[in-house]
């Protein structure tokens, strides 16, 4: 039997709503798969605790996370907390120290959405660089306050990072049957840093012959991905292209209540760390009605990367069902089902899966 132990950090807003029923389904697997078990253990690091402790989490928070197999994250950010404060004393530590340097996310067309997209197959991963890029620590301000201010903003590209995050993409393209890896660049303008990405990616690209590699300037690839995104496979990108580019493939298939996301320390050195890609929703926490699919798949994709797949297959699969149903929908999806409703729901058909699947067996 499989015993994994997770670290639980719900954050701020709507994350400990999501959080909760994702929880819910993870434990329903512990009853329902003999082989199968996980404990939870849930620390309170958000802006509140910064509000109470003027610090996210304790000094010692990321030597007692390295013990646990993965993190399940749910959101963050608060008004009365600067947003630097929230990312850079919390999730970027996390990211940073455990050497989490893909972010995974996929963007599907779930059976059971309604999309402008509907009839095509939308079925791709973005796989963003997530330890460097734009989103490094470095650069400053000069003059502060005056009209001589200055500030300097540096984007740091190292050709072994970005071969790193190169090689998962290839990697995930040939286990996943994928023919194509797209590279996001914009060399013509950004000559430094991102002519170094474009030969990082083509020096990577040369270890798998049979993947083909493309590479689009960022602008050009956004206008694609509106134009005709069932046409990619997987994408790979830097930093803050990545990010950009997978909430606009998040709004393609149903807005980011649907949009899972997952930052992997491959290696497994470290404990990976799993999320939604929405934010905290200040604006709808405490009502109840955030959709918690996002968060759920996050899960799902905490099982897959623990090497259970076919439990999160499982996950997907109901997900869809109830999609599908439309009989459960949360108000971003057109109804006015709960966050506890959907949950339930999820749960349900899980459980209806599970059944029929040991019934075949």
């Amino acid at each position: 039997m499989t015993n994994y132990q997770v670290a639980v950090i719900p954050g701020d807003g709507i994350g400990p709503e999501v959080v909760n029923e994702a929880v819910k389904v993870l434990e329903l697997l512990n009853k329902l798969d003999s082989t199968f078990q996980m404990g939870f253990t849930t620390y309170d690091w958000n802006s509140e605790y910064f509000l109470r402790n003027g610090k996210m989490m304790p000094d010692d928070a990321l030597d007692t996370l390295k013990n646990y197999d993965a993190i399940l994250f749910g959101a963050i950010g608060d008004r009365r907390v600067p947003d630097d404060v929230t990312v850079w004393d919390l999730i970027m530590p996390i990211r940073k120290k455990f050497n989490q340097y893909v972010n995974l996310r996929p963007v599907k067309l779930l059976k059971g959405v309604p999309s402008r997209y509907q009839g095509e197959t939308i079925d791709f991963v973005i796989v963003r660089e997530n330890a460097e890029g734009e989103y490094s620590n470095s650069g400053g301000r000069l003059y502060p306050g005056t009209e001589q201010e200055i500030a300097i903003q540096n984007t740091v590209i190292t050709r072994t990072g970005t071969k790193k995050v190169a090689r998962f993409a290839f990697e995930y393209a040939k286990q996943h049957g994928k023919t194509t890896v797209t590279s996001a660049t914009k060399s013509n303008a950004i000559i430094h840093s991102m002519k170094l990405w474009d030969e990082a990616v083509k020096e990577v690209g040369k270890e798998f012959p049979a993947i083909n590699l493309q590479s689009y300037y960022i602008d050009a690839l956004a206008a694609y991905f509106v134009l005709r995104p069932e046409d990619f496979e997987v994408v790979v990108a830097s930093n803050l292209f990545g990010d950009i580019l997978s909430d606009l493939g998040s709004a393609l298939v149903g807005g980011l209540g649907l949009s899972p996301s997952a930052n992997l320390n491959p290696e497994g050195d470290f404990p990976s760390m799993f999320e939604p890609v929405h934010g905290s929703a200040p604006d709808i926490a405490g009502k109840g009605i955030a959709n918690p699919i996002a968060q759920i798949w996050s899960a799902a994709l905490m099982l897959e990367h623990l090497g259970r797949k076919d439990l999160a297959d499982v996950i997907l699969a109901a997900i869809e069902q109830v999609l599908v149903q439309k009989q459960v929908q949360t108000p971003d999806l057109g109804g006015s089902a709960t966050t506890m409703d959907m949950g339930l729901a999820i749960r349900e058909a899980i459980q209806l899966l599970l059944l029929v699947k040991e019934g075949q067996s």
